[in-house]
């Protein structure tokens, strides 16, 4: 089953960190990825740009392009990962690996329902 793995973290404090600090957490959080890439359970992971540099397209017809992200939270989704898990509790333990190395992140897990004409790929399953 796919899970999309979304990572929720105050904007301000990870841009206030150093190029050392980043690049220890990175290290640490690379452990995780070796561990899951090994299991073969970890698929495309990305660190989102800032949030300043967002857009979001909303309203009817065309729609209208407005600056910014999407809510107002505390947090804002900084990256996401997805990973191909047997099941919700494996998604939750990898979620806490992170957390771990990461605990000041919030990490969302979500199902995926995934549509990729022509590609072979592992669905989540269907509730109900």
């Amino acid at each position: 089953m796919l899970y999309a793995m979304l990572a929720y973290h105050v904007e301000a404090e990870v841009t206030s960190w150093t190029a050392e600090e980043d690049a220890a957490l990175m290290t640490e959080l690379l452990a995780v990825h070796d561990r899951l890439n090994a299991k073969k359970l970890l698929g495309p992971a990305a660190r989102l740009g800032a949030t300043a540099e967002a857009r979001t397209l909303r309203g009817p017809g065309a729609g209208m392009v407005i600056d910014g992200p999407f809510a107002e939270t505390k947090e804002q989704l900084l990256g996401l990962y997805v990973l191909n898990c047997a099941d919700e509790e494996e998604a939750i333990g990898i979620a806490r690996d992170l957390h771990r190395v990461n605990p000041s992140a919030v990490y969302e897990i979500r199902p995926i329902r995934l549509y990729l004409p022509g590609e072979s790929l592992p669905e989540t399953a269907q509730e109900g």
